[in-house]
């Protein structure tokens, strides 16, 4: 989800934004030829206002007093690129690949609103052209991926939403988190169209000015906190179908890249350091670990198609993410409550401060390292 709450009290919260920015300063990029973006709480500059097409590197610093998300715009608002909760006096290189046309530099202080913008035009046909077949397929097999995911969604989706309209508290809760994993796994192509997530999954603290609160939380907290359900949640129900049928016959038009996919990947790291960790993205129902693990899932997969080409550029990186990755799953599956093979983990609201601190430590050793794929696959 794109809207994260920025009034951090938790312990465990500022010790995952703390290693997230500690991340991001290391990504600093020197290069000449990146387009400096510097934001802060009212103003977005960039260095360039036209480049070439082919691969953009933003060399962004946050210079305000809030966490901001830094994007890549197309002119109908879909993401081609973003970095969420770069936060006050941090630093990151973002990489994206980009065909000749306009476009905008959003920076959205507080991650809320339109944001400030700056234009950018892309000109010419540059090194997309030139692409490595390899990276060709790793894109069409990620967008494959990422229909089956969508397609396998909707069906899960109408069971949860039968039980609400059937009033069957008990199987709407069961259905709940089965039917958010897909959306979980490839949430940054969700997120890329700009107008879908904030109606399916935008907790009650990320609401813009005058949205209407709907989607998976809002049902959630039915469930949970009120633990009853009526006409009202019938409809929401209904509306989640909908929304999320949307999406699945959207997905086949995302733009996707190798930087994209490897941008998303890092993109559902953060998500789960500013979200998952800290129990406040299910805070209803305690489900944060089948996020969590979907989430992992999505940036795995990803990882996984690029690394043909990541480990002949820079086999380093891809051992360590490698370490990383098996090394996360290892520790998620302390806190299952079934078999491998199954998505039944501890209620979250079981799992102590110091395991959480535990799983924080290991996001972050993982999230580092997965910081540098995009440059990896664009050597």
């Amino acid at each position: 989800m794109r809207a994260v709450r920025l009034t951090v009290t938790a312990a465990v919260t500022a010790a995952a934004l703390t290693a997230l920015s500690a991340c991001t300063a290391k990504s600093d990029a020197k290069g000449s030829d990146a387009i400096r973006v510097t934001a802060a709480d009212s103003t977005c500059e960039t260095s360039a206002k036209s480049v070439p097409a082919g691969h953009v590197t933003l060399a962004i610093e946050n210079k305000g007093a809030k966490a901001t998300e830094v994007e890549i715009l197309f002119p109908d608002d879909r993401i081609v690129s973003e970095k969420e909760n770069i936060g006050p006096g941090t630093k990151y290189t973002l990489t994206a690949e980009v065909k000749a046309g306009s476009y905008e530099i959003a920076c959205r202080p507080g991650m809320k609103g339109h944001g400030v913008r700056q234009k950018l035009t892309v000109t010419g046909s540059g090194a997309v052209a030139e692409r490595n077949p390899a990276l060709d397929k790793a894109v069409a097999d990620y967008r494959e991926y990422a229909q089956e995911q969508a397609d396998a969604t909707v069906p899960l989706a109408r069971t949860f939403a039968d039980a609400v309209k059937a009033g069957d508290l008990e199987a709407a809760k069961k259905a709940y988190a089965p039917s958010r994993l897909g959306w979980e796994r490839t949430e940054p192509i969700a997120e890329s169209f700009g107008d879908i997530d904030p109606k399916t999954d935008t907790r009650a603290d990320g609401l813009e000015e005058g949205q209407k609160w709907t989607g998976w939380h809002r049902l959630e907290k039915s469930l949970w906190a009120d633990k009853k359900i009526g006409a009202t949640e019938a409809t929401l129900a209904d509306q989640l179908v909908a929304d999320l049928t949307d999406w699945q016959k959207r997905v086949g038009k995302a733009e996707i890249t190798p930087t994209s996919m490897a941008n998303g990947a890092k993109e559902l790291l953060d998500e789960v350091a500013t979200g998952k960790v800290t129990g406040e993205e299910d805070r209803y129902s305690h489900t944060d670990l089948v996020d969590f693990k979907a989430n992992v899932e999505g940036a795995q997969k990803a990882y996984e198609l690029l690394k043909p080409v990541a480990s002949k550029n820079d086999q380093a990186l891809t051992a360590e993410l490698d370490k990383q990755f098996a090394a996360l799953d290892t520790l998620l599956d302390k806190f299952r409550s079934g078999d491998r093979t199954s998505y039944d983990f501890v209620s979250y609201d079981k799992v102590t401060k110091d395991q959480r601190k535990e799983l924080s430590d290991a996001v972050n050793a993982l999230a580092e390292p997965l910081s540098k794929l995009a440059a990896a696959v664009v050597k």
